[in-house]
């Protein structure tokens, strides 16, 4: 097996050896390369990988094409769950998932991301806490959501729906783009107005990423801009920094669990609370792309304001800048589903009750999400 690591190794690296020949001499195939190339077709009938395609669709896309043909069958790998032979002491990366492919040519400045790196394709992003609690691994996705959250009477009572989308991008394969917050809420509630959310900005780093224990931690930070509507009790203050440490590991075969902390810190204190969270996420794979999950959050609040709602923090989706809210603690509970038809698409469904008797301005809430990745 090593053998076939490194012969996808090496062919990822000829590969991009040819396109930069070919560039010079202006040619429009590599085809005619691959035909005096007997290392490499030697090599492939070795390892029975598959032959180079010699339809080329662009000289500035080839490596890229080739790498991401080199990552799904490293991506294989995953499907056999527990066997070490499969990827080698060296994991996913012997093949050249990350080392020689990964994004070998990002085109940053055309616009172009990274694809989603392969590996940890049998995750599941957590549901719940849907701001903050990030996802460790490296992700290019669109992820639209809907919220249909119950106030309690002591705030006001009434129902919010909130349609948001949130943007990841890969710029490596260890730093990606985040953004996390925006949407626009439909309200019933007395207190918070129909209106646009404040929209956050950040970046994630993949610290550390085992392949043999499927392990991931991440670090990362957010900027909440204030550009929210006033009447919806968004923009207020000079913003919120979002700073946070995730990770995840594979349990068994078919069970993961992910979690995150992070810190909220507002840049203005006397407008907007201090808090901080703890997420946790657990999943069991029941088979043919469907899992079960079960997701605890917990919220605690360090500093006060000096005006909004006193006693009530505003939760997760919200910073009224309340007085009375240092020390409080609030635990919330989840279930759900999630179908996952493919490595790059998940859709879910999760319900979230408040565990403990502060409630704050949750009663209940309804998530879902649909996950588009690339």
């Amino acid at each position: 097996m090593k053998t076939f690591h490194h012969g996808l190794t090496a062919s990822c690296a000829l590969l991009i050896a040819a396109s930069a020949v070919a560039s010079a001499r202006g040619e429009d195939s590599l085809a005619r390369y691959f035909e005096y190339s007997p290392n490499l077709t030697e090599s492939m009938q070795q390892d029975e990988v598959e032959p180079v395609p010699t339809e080329i669709l662009g000289q500035d896309s080839v490596a890229a094409e080739f790498c991401e043909k080199c990552c799904y069958a490293c991506g294989s790998c995953n499907e056999s769950c527990g066997n070490t032979n499969c990827c080698g002491t060296g994991g996913v990366s012997g093949c050249g998932c990350y080392d020689s492919c990964g994004c070998a040519l990002p085109e940053l400045v055309l616009g172009c991301f990274c694809p989603t790196p392969c590996g940890f394709d049998d995750w599941i992003s957590p549901m719940t806490n849907p701001v903050y609690f990030e996802d460790p691994r490296t992700l290019t996705e669109l992820r639209g959501i809907f919220i249909q959250h119950k106030v309690p009477q002591a705030a006001g009572g009434g129902d919010i729906q909130l349609y948001a989308v949130q943007i990841r991008a890969a710029l490596t394969d260890r730093l990606s783009l985040i953004a996390t917050k925006d949407g626009y809420a439909v309200s019933s509630n007395p207190l918070i107005r129909d209106g646009w959310a404040d929209v956050s900005l950040g970046l994630k780093y993949n610290l550390i990423r085992d392949y043999e224990t499927e392990s991931l931690l991440t670090t990362g930070f957010a900027y909440e801009m204030p550009v929210g509507s006033p009447r919806t009790l968004q923009g207020n203050g000079d913003g919120e920094f979002h700073l946070f440490v995730t990770g995840g590991t594979e349990l068994c075969c078919d069970w993961h669990y992910l979690s995150a902390f992070g810190l909220r810190l507002p840049a203005d204190d006397e407008a907007e609370t201090t808090s901080l969270y703890w997420s946790n996420h657990v999943d069991y794979h029941l088979g043919h792309g469907f899992y079960a999950l079960a997701e605890f959050n917990w919220y605690h609040w360090l500093e006060s304001g000096n005006g909004g709602i006193p006693g009530v923090s505003g939760g997760d989706l919200f910073n009224f800048g309340s007085t009375g809210v240092a020390g409080n603690d609030i635990v919330t509970g989840a279930f759900g589903v999630k179908y996952k038809p493919n490595r790059l698409t998940e859709i879910g469904l999760a319900w979230e009750n408040p565990l403990t008797e502060r409630r704050d301005v949750l009663e209940n809430r309804l998530t879902a999400d649909l996950i588009l990745r690339y």
